[in-house]
Parts: structure tokens; sequence; C-alpha cells
């Protein structure tokens, strides 16, 4: 099927290779290469498309936004340029981050403007708590380990997104991350566009955000990198009780929203909640990374943001990409430069493609989607994205740390330096990493079954839920590594090094201990 886009058009429907609108005579094939196939929404300022372009081998999915403004009067019309235009700009300036949709291409056509953007797939989740229910106390400090070092990130660009909600969250489909999208409502704090009444932007009159998920120094139009930290609490309170907003009840003197009876959560994220959700922005926390030290994972922000970002030259060098698909645009696959770039990276990869060593292209699973008969790719089994020990530890020299959701069992990586590189969800079972330098790297959701670990260097790991049955850690530095929800049951801890570590007295006692285990007290012994 394709959609026309012209907004005025009664039947936007048409068959599938339609040139010209059958109702309204509109050009189907928008600046000849995108078609776009189905609506996906629209507001007062626009509307989003799901659609093709049809210029790129394999005709990958990305997302249409077309300015569609709610009055014709022409302050109004600028005001939508200007916030279309704001986007754009954000969207470059942030720049190459694997949980944001990438900016493809902007341009005007018939006085129309259009964003493309990368096509995310997967489920909000708004969408996860409809159909699995709320999140636990681990599932939500999961999400805030997530989503945490991103914000920072974006705070570092100064870049306030103001409209963070679960709708705008999505758990992608590939690598079961979050991804961030909507940035509409961002507000730019470096340029702003003062109007001549009031001092204030064109943009802030009008995109204020999500009424409830907003605190209220930005529904009063003064914005702070503080608001996004009170949306990011919102979100929690949601996912916790999946009530809105709107649903719950508010201090009738203070403004405060009363959620505490909902949950059922420890006191020490209630305090942070608490924090996060102060109406007072002056006793909210201020940061990101402030949130993360209440939650006592300070210590293992760098391990977080390192597995997270990846450097924008690693996207367009094929040689250092082993798990190659050309028919979907994935976060890593293409810089935010343009459509140049993005077609020079598809035919170096195809130049490359057979060249490449230890790379198994298995498990192909078409994926039936609510986007009607349009099917992608699915690489979400991490057994579908090998390497062997030798083109892992090539790509980890060439720059490369990102090998999350991975199948990595079984292989040789003695004494490996893979320090600060991202294997969360990836398959390491029976995998030999003796003396390997592991320090601040992420496994998180990682399986490490059976593997070999002994004498080696994890300090500051992020271990969160993952499963170490049976895994031999005897004589591991393991100081300082996050072991929250880790799987600790038969694991040989004899003369491992787990001081100032996040891990209880309950895995412990699962796991082999002797008296030359170094406790997160700090002593040695049983006790």
């Amino acid at each position: 099927m394709t959609y026309c886009l012209n907004p005025t058009c009664p039947k936007p429907n048409n068959s599938a290779n339609t040139d010209r609108c059958l109702a309204c005579g509109a050009k189907l094939l928008l600046r000849d290469r995108y078609r776009a196939i189905k609506s996906l929404g629209q507001g007062g300022f626009g509307a989003t498309f799901l659609a093709r372009d049809q210029s790129l081998p394999g005709e990958p999915s990305c997302v249409i936004k077309q300015l569609r403004p709610s009055g014709t009067a022409p302050h109004v019309l600028q005001m939508a340029r200007e916030l279309f235009e704001r986007e754009a700009l954000t969207l470059g300036r942030i720049g190459n981050h694997p949980q944001l949709p990438r900016l493809l291409d902007y341009f005007e056509n018939s006085e129309q403007f259009y964003l493309v953007q990368e096509y995310i797939s997967g489920s909000t989740l708004q969408q996860e708590v409809k159909e699995n229910g709320v999140f636990s106390e681990a599932g939500v400090k999961q999400f805030l380990s997530e989503i945490l070092p991103l914000i920072e990130h974006i705070h570092s660009q100064k870049v306030i997104h103001r409209d963070i909600k679960p709708a705008n969250l999505i758990r992608r489909t590939q690598d079961a991350r979050l991804v961030m999208i909507d940035f509409g409502a961002v507000k730019n704090q470096v340029r702003q566009v003062a109007t001549a009444q009031s001092g204030q932007t064109a943009l802030t009159a009008f995109a204020i955000g999500t009424p409830g998920f907003a605190p209220p120094e930005q529904m009063a139009m003064r914005p702070v990198y503080a608001s996004d930290i009170y949306a990011v609490g919102v979100t929690c309170i949601y996912l916790l009780t999946a009530k809105s907003p709107k649903d719950l009840e508010y201090h009738p003197t203070t403004g405060e929203m009363m959620w505490e009876n909902l949950v059922d959560v420890s006191d020490h994220l209630i305090k942070v909640l608490r924090k996060m959700l102060e109406v007072s922005v002056r006793n909210r926390y201020q940061s990101a990374n402030e949130v993360l030290k209440d939650l006592e994972m300070e210590a293992y922000i760098d391990s977080l943001s390192h597995s997270i970002l990846v450097q924008s030259s690693s996207a367009t060098k094929s040689d250092e990409r082993d798990d190659v698909d050309l028919s979907n645009h994935s976060s890593s696959s293409f810089s935010s430069a343009g459509v140049a770039q993005v077609a020079a990276a598809i035919r170096a990869r195809k130049a490359k493609l057979g060249e490449t060593v230890g790379v198994k292209m298995t498990g192909k699973k078409a994926v039936n989607t609510q986007l009607g008969s349009l099917t992608h790719k699915s690489n979400n089994s991490a057994s579908t994205r090998q390497l062997n020990s030798e083109t892992l530890q090539t790509a980890y020299l060439k720059g490369r740390r990102d090998f999350s959701s991975h199948h990595l069992s079984m292989l040789n990586l003695q004494g490996a330096d893979l320090s600060k590189a991202n294997f969360h969800a990836s398959k390491l079972e029976k995998t030999n990493l003796q003396k390997a330098n592991l320090q601040n790297s992420d496994f998180g959701r990682a399986s490490l079954n059976r593997a070999n670990l002994r004498d080696a260097n994890l300090t500051k790991a992020y271990l969160n839920s993952s499963d170490l049955e049976g895994a031999d850690l005897r004589g591991a530095n393991l100081s300082y590594a996050y072991l929250h929800n880790a799987n600790l049951r038969g694991a040989n801890l004899c003369g491992a090094n787990l001081s100032g570590a996040k891990i209880s007295e309950d895995q412990i006692a699962l796991a082999k201990t002797n008296w030359m285990t170094i406790r997160p007290n700090g002593k040695r012994g049983f006790l």
C-alpha cells in the first residue's frame, strides 16, 4: 500500500505501486525516493508516516515526519517551521548515539517540511506495561541504569528533551535497548528565538510537553535540565503502578503527586523517587549523575556510558562491523551526516562482505509487525550474531567496544584486554576469560554459565542480572562490581576479591567461598 501525504486528501490509501494518488492526484513518491506506506499518527503540528527508501538496496524502512500546522496564520506557520528546524538541528547536534533515532534527511517540498529518521522497531514502555503488567523494583532500577546515562548525554549537549514519557521510549527489537524518540518538544539552551511581545521563545508557548509528566516550571515555560529528571521519575511511577499521572491524586496544598501507598518497593528507592519528583526544582536532583550516585550506580557510570556510546567513525568503516545486515537501518549502521554516506557505507559493506571472517548470519527470521505487509530481519537472538576469538579481539583493537547480544560461547579469550566493552545480553557460556582484563565492562543480562573467569580483572564490571551459575571466579578481582540480581549458584568465589561489590549475602551463600575470599566489607573469611 502507498499512503498519500496530501493533508487534504479524502482517500489517502492507494495500491502499492501507484505513482499518483487516485483521489487527489498528488505525487506519491516523495523526493523521488520515499514511499509512505502507513500513517503512524498525527498531532497539532504534524503527522508521522512509516515509509520505505526506494533509492537504497533492500528499500529499508524509515519514518517521515511532515509539518502539518493546525492553523494557516503566518505566525503559526513560522512557529511550526522553527519547531521542525529545531528538531533537525538538535538531532544533528546530539550526534551518533545508539539510543537515539538517526536523522537521515531534512528538506522542504511544495511548501511542506519533512524530517526523515531511522525507523525503530519495537514496543514502547507504555505497551510493555499494558501487555505484561507493572515492573518490579529491580526492573525499574534496570530502566534507570539504561535511561540516566542517555539523559546525561543529552544534557551534555545543552538540550532538554521536555517530553520524556513511556510512549516515547521504545524497547528496540534488535537488541532490547531503550531508544528515546520524539524530540519535537526539545528546548535548545544555547539559542532561542525571542518574540517581540513576551520575550519568550516562539516554541515554548506551545511545545510544553505532556501534562502530568512535565513539572510545574516546565508548564510555566521555564524548563531546566531537572525537568527531564522529574519526567523520568513520573515514568518510574507509571512502570510501578500502570497509572498515568491523570489517574493519580495530588496533594491539595503542595501539588505533590501522591504515589507512595501504591508501590511496593524499598525505602531506598522511595527516597530516590521522592527527590526526583520534588515539586520545587531547587530540592530536586539537578543531574542524572546525581540520581545514579544515590542509586549506588555512580561507580558504574563509565561502564554504562561506554556500553551505549558508539564512535561515529566506526559506523562508516565496514571492517569494524562484523554483524552486517544490508536490509535494515540499525542504530549503529549509518552516520547522520547524510544519505550519501549511507549509500557509501552500504557499498563498502557489500564489497567487504566476502572478506569478513567468522560471521555467521544464521537464524534469519521474518518478523511480522503491525505494519501491514512490511517485514524486517530480526537480530534479537544472540545466536544470530557470532564472532570467533580472533575477529573479536581484532575488532576491539580497531576501536570497537559494542558486542551486545552476540553469541560468544566457548571462545578462548584467555588474557585478552576487553576493558570497557559492552557484552550486554551476550552468550558467553563456557568461554575462557581467564586472566582477561574486563574492567568497567558491561555484562548486564549476559549468560556466563560455567565460564572460566579465574584471576580475571572485573573491577567495576556491571553484572546486573547476569547468569554466573557454575562459573569459575577463583582469584577474580570483583571489587566494586555491580552484581545485583546476578545468579551465582554454584559459582566458585574462592580467593575472589568482592570488596565494595554490590552483592547480597544471599547471593554469596549460593556460591563456593573459602577463607581467602574477600567479602564486600573488605574482610577475609566466611563471615
